[in-house]
């Protein structure tokens, strides 16, 4: 699929994302693929939401505080899971063709994948036209948190 990895001095993997082809149409890809997995999520809140309102009724109203991050709830798993699962992407990614890959050549982890998705929203939050716009500049297509984090979105 892509060339050996081979070590540099700084001991960083090289050579196995320096292939142009690996990054053809991923910008458009992770747009569609993001509102396929906020379709996802939000679908997903709503037995969670259910199961929340029991949660409620069962701690005399304790449990209603959690209404508030349901979403994240929600969010959190769902992209730990699947984002640092085996095959390294989300529904919305897989069904788009692409995959997270760290620069470094070990595979995402569930931390990683957590820490890529929040700070994705925290960034999104104060900076929301250059996530994107960083794509036209950084190397591999990166956005601001790829960069920060050393993962790049790869075709599959």
């Amino acid at each position: 699929m892509s060339q050996p990895i081979r070590e540099s001095a700084d001991n960083h993997a090289m050579g196995a994302y320096d292939d142009i082809a690996l990054y053809d149409g991923v910008r458009t890809k992770r747009v569609l693929a993001f509102f396929v997995d906020y379709a996802l999520v939000l679908a997903l809140c709503v037995p969670v939401a259910i199961l929340v309102f029991f949660i409620g009724v069962f701690t005399l109203g304790l449990g209603f505080l959690l209404y508030p991050i349901l979403f994240l709830l929600v969010a959190i798993p769902y992209i730990g899971l699947t984002m640092g699962g085996p095959k390294q992407a989300t529904p919305g990614m897989r069904l788009m063709g692409i995959r997270l890959a760290r620069l470094d050549g070990r595979p995402v982890d569930f931390m990683l994948a957590v820490v890529h998705g929040v700070l994705f929203w925290a960034l999104n939050a104060v900076l929301t036209p250059f996530i994107l716009l960083a794509t036209l500049v950084l190397d591999r297509k990166q956005t601001v948190h790829d960069w920060m984090l050393g993962t790049v979105v790869v075709r599959s």
